[in-house]
């Protein structure tokens, strides 16, 4: 047996996923009126919202907050400014975080069941939970609903990972990983929930225009153990690590503010990938051929532009990144899960060979995770293709 096949058989893959999204469904176009509507005494950052609204890649995006959808007099995310000069009647953090605590538990548990049915696992057997969100926080926490509402047992190794941004739901899979890898018979169940919408700040300048133009509300969870014979359609994990990028600490912030968390996003962000990524993937790949399935964080779309341009990607490897933006939005730590079923999905219809991947999320830091993966249909389809290519 050859040390390919080997990897495929031995390593810890991702056996099953599932996703959940909010009830209420957000039109961009529909939001971008909103907001002009509620900056209409400044019409050249009216103007400005439409334009970005418009060119960021999103056309849909999912919410919790159903004032979002109605017009802007009950919108208190968008609140008039009131003779103080500071914004009325905006939900303070903590109501922020008490919305949070209602809505998350209804959404990690969907994804969590799909997840667990997807790979045909029981409660029983879940070791070890991770759950993953940088949008909320409360003691005890979504962990704890989980194990509860799951019916896990009480003793499940639990490990929170919270407030590191989008890049923490890949972050939550190299743990997985490295889990599975050093203690047999464990099976994790890796949960992210982030509701980014309720941290919808009121729109005083253009900077603050660029984080509200693209980020959603989703839920994802994924089954992390080693393959047998009954697994279909997963994906095997490989080799990773994450990198902080030189010369980007202020690039992306997240903090604790008043009325939610205030996040400030740098344009430069899409040319400091640009300048730092490529050297970090050959060095994550070795000297290995140039993968076929990239799985890119759309944290924007001049992001993935980045990606596609500086590795020189064609188009039809970037679709399932800009599908997701464009159907969904950023999802923070979800996105690169959505993306990753997305691909799954796509290559088990097609009917695909065991297909080589590299998958990468973004965060603070500027943080860059990243990872190699790769898609196999069946242990038995991948050991005949194995035989084919070596015997």
């Amino acid at each position: 047996m050859n040390s390919n096949w080997k990897h495929l058989h031995g390593d810890a893959a991702i056996l099953g996923m599932g996703t959940a999204l909010p009830a209420h469904v957000v039109d961009q176009t529909e939001i971008a009126e909103l907001i002009a509507a509620s900056v209409h005494d400044r019409p050249e950052l009216a103007r400005f919202a439409k334009r970005i609204f418009r060119s960021c890649g999103v056309e849909t995006r999912y919410t919790v907050e159903p004032s979002y959808i109605g017009p802007l007099e009950e919108c208190r995310y968008l609140p008039t400014l009131a003779a103080s000069g500071e914004p009325s009647d905006i939900p303070t953090t903590k109501e922020r975080m008490d919305i949070f605590q209602r809505e998350a538990l209804p959404l990690a548990l969907k994804a969590a069941e799909q997840a667990m049915l997807d790979a045909g696992v029981s409660a029983a057997s879940i070791t070890h939970l991770i759950t993953v969100s940088c949008t909320g926080q409360y003691l005890p926490g979504l962990d704890v609903d989980l194990i509860r509402s799951l019916g896990l047992s009480a003793r499940v190794n639990r490990q929170p990972l919270i407030f590191q941004g989008c890049a923490a739901g890949l972050k939550a899979i190299q743990m997985a990983r490295d889990v599975v890898q050093g203690t047999p018979g464990s099976q994790v169940l890796v949960v992210c929930v982030e509701l980014c919408s309720l941290h919808f700040q009121p729109v005083q300048d253009r900077e603050a225009l660029f984080a509200a133009s693209f980020f959603g509300d989703a839920a994802s969870a994924s089954i992390v153990g080693r393959p047998e014979a009954q697994h279909t359609d997963y994906l095997s994990l490989g080799t990773g690590y994450s990198v902080l990028l030189p010369d980007s600490m202020q690039d992306m912030t997240w903090k604790v503010a008043d009325y939610g968390y205030d996040l400030h996003l740098s344009p430069r962000i899409p040319k400091l990938l640009g300048l730092h990524l490529e050297e970090e993937l050959r060095l994550l790949l070795q000297h290995e051929q140039l993968p076929e399935l990239w799985a890119i964080h759309p944290g924007g779309r001049g992001i993935v532009d980045s990606v596609q341009e500086v590795m020189k990607l064609k188009q039809e490897q970037t679709k399932y990144s800009r599908d997701i933006l464009r159907d969904y939005g950023n999802l923070s730590s979800n996105t690169i899960l959505f993306v990753l079923q997305a691909m799954r999905m796509d290559m088990k219809v097609r009917e695909q060979s065991t297909t080589t991947g590299v998958a990468m999320a973004f965060g603070p830091g500027l943080t860059a995770e990243l990872m190699k993966f790769t898609y196999v249909p069946s242990l038995s389809l991948a050991a005949e293709e194995q035989n084919h290519v070596f015997f």
